[in-house]
């Protein structure tokens, strides 16, 4: 049995899920950020099977992947950068207790 797309897409849809699940539902920032790195590694999964399943001579979704992966690379230096932030002022990381951004 060979491995096609439609198992790619499967596990590709099954990751997004638990990590949107992860990111609506937990409280830790530290853990929301995981979730959020679980989703774009899906995406990720689904963008290199496209590619090498419509059009395996070309490299556009393994260029795309690499992109993804500078932004998710970007977001957790920013992201843990901000949390530490508001670790040191608050001493308290849970989502519900910070409400910095509010007027």
């Amino acid at each position: 049995m060979t491995i096609g797309l439609t198992h790619y897409l499967v596990l590709s849809a099954v990751l997004f899920c638990i990590g949107l699940y992860g990111a609506l539902t937990r409280r830790n920032a530290v853990i929301i950020l995981m979730c959020i790195e679980l989703m774009l590694n899906a995406v990720n999964i689904s963008l290199i099977a496209f590619s090498s399943y419509i059009v395996p001579q070309l490299l556009t979704g393994q260029v795309f992947a690499i992109f993804v992966m500078v932004v998710a690379a970007a977001e957790v230096a920013v992201g843990l950068g901000i949390i530490l932030a508001i670790f040191r002022h608050f001493t308290n990381i849970d989502i519900d207790n910070i409400n910095l951004l509010k007027w």
